[in-house]
C-alpha cells in the first residue's frame, strides 16, 4: 500500500542517544540533532542575529555533542540538555568574539560595551566581588555551570547535589547575583 511507505517510524531519543553513547553511532546522533536543528538554529539568531553565524555555530554546537555525548553522561531529556548546551555555545562564542560580555542574571541579560575599558574593568571587579559573597553552594554550582560549560546532570554528579537542588542553587545564584550588581552599581552611582 502506498500510504505506508509515507509512514516513518522514528526511533525514541533515549535510543538514538544510547546507540551513539555505545557504539559510536554517528549516523545515531545526527538523527538525533536534525530532530532539533530548526530550534537550536532559531536559539542561535536570536543571540546572533546574523544567519551565517547561526548556521556556523548550529555546526559548532554538534561537534560539541559530539564531543561531550561521547562521555558517559545520564541525559535524560535530550530537547533540555541540548537547549542548555546552545544557550551556552552562544554566550561563550559571543563573549570570546570581544563583541562584549553577556552575564545571564535572571530574565534579562546585562550587555557590557568593550568600548570602555575602565567600566568593564569596574564591573568585572564588582561581578567577583559579588560571586564570593554566595554561599559557596551557590558559588560553585553556577561557575561549573556558566565557566565550564556544565549541565545539570554534569554537576549534580560533580558535587554530589541532586538535580533539584542543582536547579535550585544555579537559579537563588543569579537572584543574589543580580541584587548585588544592582545594588552596587546604585551605590556607585550615588557616589559620583
Amino acid at each position: 500500500m502506498p500510504f505506508l511507505k509515507s509512514i516513518k517510524t522514528e526511533r525514541p531519543d533515549g535510543e538514538l542517544l544510547e546507540a551513539y553513547q555505545r557504539d559510536k553511532n554517528l549516523q545515531a546522533l545526527g538523527d538525533l540533532y536534525q530532530r532539533y536543528m530548526d530550534l537550536v538554529y532559531g536559539l542561535c539568531l536570536k543571540y546572533f542575529e546574523d544567519p551565517e553565524l547561526a548556521r556556523d555555530a548550529v555546526m559548532g554546537i554538534f561537534e560539541v555533542l559530539v564531543r561531550d555525548l561521547a562521555k558517559p553522561n545520564p541525559v535524560q531529556y535530550f530537547k533540555s540538555w541540548l537547549y542548555q548546551v546552545a544557550k551556552n555555545y552562544c554566550l561563550m562564542q559571543l563573549r570570546s568574539a570581544g563583541k562584549g560580555k553577556i552575564v545571564e542574571l535572571g530574565q534579562e541579560p546585562v550587555m557590557q560595551s568593550i568600548e570602555d575599558p575602565h567600566l568593564k574593568e569596574e564591573n568585572l571587579q564588582r561581578l567577583e566581588k559579588c560571586l564570593e559573597a554566595l554561599p559557596e553552594d551557590q558559588r560553585r554550582t553556577i561557575l561549573l555551570f556558566y565557566e565550564e560549560n556544565k549541565c545539570y546532570n554534569e554537576i549534580a554528579d560533580l558535587t554530589g547535589y541532586e538535580w533539584n537542588k542543582v536547579r535550585s542553587h544555579i537559579q537563588n545564584a543569579r537572584r543574589n547575583l543580580k541584587i548585588c550588581m544592582e545594588k552596587k552599581v546604585h551605590v556607585h552611582r550615588g557616589a559620583q
